[in-house]
């Protein structure tokens, strides 16, 4: 019995993504509120108050790896911008994108 292949196409320069439990949108930038931080029961949303690249990026972001999907972020966002990835309203969907490729720079 022969073996199957399968080959997935994407684009060269894409970042491959990961599924994003939580994802933070448009509403965060220039924001950066914090109170997501602050009720993060594993810390999985950066960057922190107290790292060297705050006040370099516009936005925080969750990293997918370390999210446990607890919704603590949601409620705690007075911007609204935490949303479940299946929830991101059509207009900020790159933002599952922007929050994977921050991590995986980093």
């Amino acid at each position: 019995m022969g073996t199957r292949r399968i080959i997935m196409l994407r684009s060269p320069n894409a970042t491959p993504r990961k599924h994003m439990a939580y994802v933070i949108a448009e509403p965060c930038i220039g924001t950066k509120d914090n109170s997501c931080v602050e009720v993060c029961p594993v810390d999985c949303i950066h960057p922190t108050p107290d790292e060297p690249d705050y006040d370099k990026v516009e936005m925080l972001y969750i990293d997918p790896e370390e999210c446990i999907d607890c919704d603590a972020c949601v409620e705690a966002c007075p911007v609204d911008a935490c949303f479940a990835e299946d929830q991101l309203p059509d207009e900020w969907q790159r933002y599952a994108q922007i929050n994977a490729e921050y991590y995986a720079n980093t």
